[in-house]
């Protein structure tokens, strides 16, 4: 099934909300995995399957942003650069599922690959998210929250005019990861 295209679009310079034809299959994509287990085991990758398989799993993913766009008229945006239309993450506005400490929040949040990291993209997008919720959703406080390890997010975070706020354990990150213990951050209106 084809989902229909989110109508908000932030104005940013580098966006774009992808279309696709198709979506994931799981039982599609759970045989693609096990081929490719297989081949990995007798040293024969198949590129076209690691191809395919990578194509589904974006489809998924964009599925999923654009069910929450469709749901409530916002949510995670798909990045995509606009030269080659490759998507290299997403950056938006989210409800967290999880209970937290700070729950019920919108929060602000990003992931690019990494070979976009440090060019300012998530920055840009994020500004263009923060701004979005304040004006066209009249919110009055966005939060981010991130690993304390992960200080590129953080330096994104500060960049925004966000505060930090409180430490906490997210009850999704088992004990013992080294990237348990997160800080919240804020900024309001």
């Amino acid at each position: 099934r084809t989902r229909r295209r989110p109508s908000v679009y932030l104005p940013i310079e580098r966006r774009r909300i992808p279309e696709r034809s198709n979506s994931l299959e799981p039982t599609s994509l759970m045989e693609k995995l096990r081929r490719l287990r297989d081949r990995v085991a007798h040293k024969s990758i198949d590129l076209n399957l690691i191809d395919e398989i990578r194509n589904e799993l974006r489809d998924a993913m964009l599925d999923r942003i654009s069910a929450n766009i469709e749901d409530r008229g916002w949510g995670y945006w798909a990045a995509e650069l606009k030269a080659d239309r490759r998507l290299i993450g997403f950056v938006g506005l989210n409800v967290p599922s999880a209970a937290l400490p700070f729950s019920p929040c919108v929060e602000v949040g990003w992931r690019l690959i990494t070979a976009h990291w440090g060019k300012g993209l998530a920055t840009e997008a994020a500004r263009a998210a923060v701004a979005f919720g304040f004006e066209k959703l009249e919110l009055t406080k966005i939060v981010s929250f991130t690993a304390v390890i992960n200080a590129r997010s953080i330096a994104v975070m500060k960049r925004l005019g966000m505060t930090a706020v409180q430490e906490f354990d997210p009850p999704a990150v088992p004990e013992g990861s080294p990237l348990r213990r997160h800080m919240l951050y804020e900024t309001n209106r």
